[in-house]
């Protein structure tokens, strides 16, 4: 048999703590709550976005000149100014990692002094580089190599015809080449760099992408013959040294600084960027000081700027291998597996 509960029985206490537990929201603190874009008006939306937008601009404009105050305060007073925040990014928050180069690491000093690049980095044998194509390439294959010629002084293009990689890598040999480099084309645009060190190793294999020839960039400028200064940025691990040696031996030693011009390898993020420019003095009268020299002509002043050559493009490491090529018994000294990829924060360059 059922029975009825009667309105006594905790029903109204029962009430009473649901309606405690609802949060109760005024119409203030709604509007606050709204995005723009929960707003399906456009015209409505676009005024509200454009309204939060200025606002968190002059909050930031006021911190800055709050911060401004209190440097110069304390720079009057003659205290230390207050520490600048340092923005946190991808880099400068990256994994821990082991094998990044320090220096006081004498077993990278002696791996450095062992290694196969050590007779061109220490300028006892001359660079010198031999250019080739996969076996069916594009008309982009040949003239990133054209391009890689006017980079890389003492360098040499074969074209590649039947002949297989292995024979080719010991006719650079018995022609005293230091390097190899292989050019991959996959559907008319070139995709992949392979280089090979000589007579020993090692070989590493990039993926290319990003393609720019000299003739797409805007304003470029025409390199001349003189050896090319060279810049090697943000390869802090083992492995990273490892890759701007390799880098390294690909170049002359002995830049002329006459010619102004500068290669760049640049790692961010195990992407490494490839650029070739030539620096420009331009002189261009001080009009913002207004002072004059003695015979009454306005003084001038020099002023740098970087003027791009072309070609760039960006590499990503695929693998390195101990020696020349050899896919069947070849030893790996590193590999880039996608399960190696656990955090956006992990970088091995």
């Amino acid at each position: 048999m059922g029975f009825k509960r009667k309105k006594g029985d905790g029903d109204g206490e029962e009430m009473e703590a649901e309606g405690n537990r609802r949060p109760s929201f005024n119409t203030a603190e709604r509007r606050s709550v709204i995005l723009p874009s929960m707003i399906k008006n456009k015209d409505k939306r676009a005024k509200v976005y454009a309204k939060q937008k200025h606002e968190k601009k002059v909050e930031k404009q006021k911190k800055i000149k709050a911060r401004d105050a209190a440097e110069k305060q304390a720079l009057e007073l003659g205290e230390e100014p207050p520490q600048k925040q340092i923005p946190k990014t991808i880099e400068n928050t990256r994994e821990a990692d082991e094998t990044v180069c320090r220096p006081d690491d004498e077993e990278l000093f002696a791996d450095i002094d062992a290694d196969e690049f050590n007779p061109v980095l220490r300028r006892e044998v001359t660079p010198k580089i031999l250019f080739t194509t996969c076996r069916f390439n594009s008309t982009r294959g040949p003239a990133l190599i054209s391009e890689l010629q006017s980079v890389i002084p003492n360098s040499d293009y074969r074209k590649r015809g039947t002949y297989d990689l292995k024979k080719i890598v010991e006719y650079a040999k018995k022609k005293d080449y230091t390097s190899l480099i292989v050019v991959h084309t996959n559907r008319r645009e070139p995709d992949a760099l392979l280089i090979i060190g000589l007579p020993n190793g090692p070989t590493a294999h990039f993926k290319l992408s990003s393609l720019v020839l000299r003739k797409d960039i805007k304003n470029h400028g025409n390199p001349t013959s003189h050896e090319p200064e060279l810049v090697l940025n943000n390869f802090t691990t083992r492995l990273g040294n490892r890759v701007g040696r390799f880098f390294q031996s690909l170049f002359p030693q002995q830049p002329n600084f006459r010619g102004r011009r500068v290669v760049t390898f640049h790692n961010q993020r195990d992407f490494i960027l490839f650029r070739h420019h030539r620096y420009i003095f331009d002189v261009k009268e001080d009009k913002q000081s207004g002072t004059k020299g003695k015979d009454g002509a306005a003084k001038e002043r020099v002023k740098p700027r970087l003027q791009e050559c072309g070609p760039s493009f960006t590499l990503k490491l695929v693998t390195l291998q101990h020696g020349t090529f050899d896919t069947k018994g070849g030893e790996f000294e590193w590999v880039h597996k996608p399960e190696m990829d656990t955090s956006r924060r992990r970088f091995f360059l």
